[in-house]
């Protein structure tokens, strides 16, 4: 008896001894599995940032491109806004020297002021 008495614990430490070898194995894997998927995770990462920053690079260029637009019309406006004064000046001028009211309608233009509704009765005035 003291043989069997002697077996069982040693059959209870070599079940244990499997039992604790599966556990490590099932733990390998498991963390195998999931650094896989943190390494996919990094990769489409890496790919969604590589999107982001060429959508960033477009919209940068755009943005510069637009801006030198800006600059000229900006120039532009500045030009046409120094020549309607000197015009003016003449126009004034003109009325003191000769006595003729030289009353000049605005022109509506949508273009000088694009967030106000545009009417086109206006526009087909501009354009008689």
């Amino acid at each position: 008896m003291s043989d069997s008495a002697a077996l069982v614990p040693d059959e209870r430490k070599r079940k244990r001894m499997v039992s604790n070898r599966e556990s490590a194995r099932r733990s390998r894997m498991k963390k195998q599995q999931h650094l896989e998927e943190l390494i996919g995770e990094v990769a489409r990462l890496k790919s969604e940032n590589a999107q982001a920053e060429m959508h960033v690079n477009v919209l940068t260029e755009q943005y510069g491109k637009v801006e030198a637009e800006n600059a000229v019309l900006r120039a532009e406006v500045a030009q046409l806004a120094e020549r309607l004064k000197s015009t003016n000046m003449y126009l004034s001028l003109f009325e003191v020297v000769s006595g003729v009211k030289m009353d000049v309608e605005e022109i509506p233009d949508p273009y000088l002021r694009p967030w106000l509704p545009v009417c086109t009765a206006q526009i087909n005035q501009c354009n008689c």
